[in-house]
């Protein structure tokens, strides 16, 4: 009877043995961890930004192999978690994409491999041997990103020796991403004229300000005499952003002493002592010597102020009232950006010239076309 019952025993024991077996996995094996992994989203072809929500963009992967062997074939799995069931990010889909770029020279040589699903594609290549260590630097376009703002995604990466993600995973890993609210920021540029007029205008930091005009009451370099020409110089400074650029014009009289008067150059001529002339030009001038070229210098691009015609010939003077002594029509007249003019003065007059204070307020008028 003990026997019998020691018999049963072990036939009880060996059925349990058997059963325990049984619900081990069978033909397991514990893929290695790749490591250095990572996924950065970048902008698409069409201007999204990488992490825009829905945008078409550009996904790069980075991450060194852990394991020495063939490396054929590489997958890519969308998930909402990092483990456990691989449900597809509200709004992503990869089924679309296409290869975009390889780098470095361990692993390359990669294409989009297989039918790519609304979450998953492998990428395939030749099977080829990768030691530990070796780097993959992968990008793919076309891909749709999650549709919501600032949600976290996954993609497990797994590596496999064959060509088509078939057999056993070599290694894998997990990267993190995530979408972000578009920050958008906005301003706006109202029509612009600015423009100022004085003794001397400065520059600040290099440009032109306004802000530093100064008194517009200047006095010429020397009293009036038939022998030599009186000069005196002032300055003014001009931008716009109108499509049709500016104009500036001068009004006012000539020199007047009481009655007296000294005569306006009516028309562009030069300096002739001893006759009586008032007249005034935009240029660095010789005969004579007084003034200053535009600065900066015209470009015709973003630069495009100059002396209009009659005031733009060095040592040519002239003065009518309501005459156009500037433009920026310099390549073609549009917007442009600050420039300083300097205006220059002549006076000559004859022997019988009366004396007297002679004076003129001259106003400078800019009209931009918008």
């Amino acid at each position: 009877m003990r026997y019998v019952r020691g018999k049963a025993l072990a036939a009880y024991i060996g059925v349990f043995l058997l059963a325990a077996t049984l619900l081990l996995p069978i033909g397991t094996a514990s893929a290695a961890q790749i490591t250095n992994r990572s996924l950065t989203l970048q902008a698409g072809a069409g201007g999204d930004g990488g992490s825009k929500p829905s945008g078409d963009v550009r996904h790069l992967f980075t991450f060194d192999v852990a394991t020495t062997g063939n490396v054929g074939s590489i997958k890519f799995d969308y998930c909402t978690t990092a483990s456990g069931t691989c449900n597809t990010p509200t709004g992503a889909d990869v089924s679309g994409v296409s290869f975009g770029s390889e780098s470095g020279s361990d692993l390359t040589g990669f294409s989009i491999g297989g039918t790519p699903t609304t979450n998953s594609f492998y990428l395939t290549r030749t099977a080829a041997s990768a030691t530990s260590g070796d780097t993959a630097v992968l990008r793919v376009d076309d891909v749709t990103n999650p549709s919501t703002d600032n949600y976290t995604f996954y993609v497990r990466i797994t590596t496999y020796a064959s060509t088509d993600t078939s057999g056993g995973s070599t290694d894998t890993g997990t990267v993190a991403a995530s979408t972000a609210t578009p920050i958008v920021v906005s301003g706006t540029m109202p029509e612009s004229l600015v423009f100022c007029t004085g003794a001397t205008v400065s520059t600040t930091l290099g440009v032109p300000d306004c802000s530093t005009a100064t008194s517009g009451n200047i006095s010429f370099n020397q009293l009036f005499s038939p022998s030599t020409t009186a000069t005196a110089t002032s300055q003014m400074a001009a931008s716009t952003n109108a499509n049709g650029g500016y104009i500036v014009t001068v009004n006012g009289a000539t020199l007047t002493s009481g009655l007296n008067t000294i005569t306006a150059m009516n028309s562009a001529t030069t300096s002739v002592p001893g006759t009586g002339q008032f007249g005034m030009n935009l240029k660095a001038n010789a005969t004579p010597s007084v003034g200053v070229e535009v600065a900066p210098a015209a470009n015709g691009t973003t630069l495009r102020g100059q002396a209009a015609t009659n005031y733009n010939t060095a040592d040519t003077f002239k003065f009518t009232t309501g005459d156009t002594v500037a433009n920026s029509a310099n390549g073609g007249s549009g917007p442009t950006n600050a420039q300083i003019y300097t205006i220059s003065y002549m006076v000559n007059v004859p022997g019988s010239q009366i004396a007297g204070t002679y004076t003129t307020t001259l106003t400078y008028v800019c009209t931009a076309t918008f």
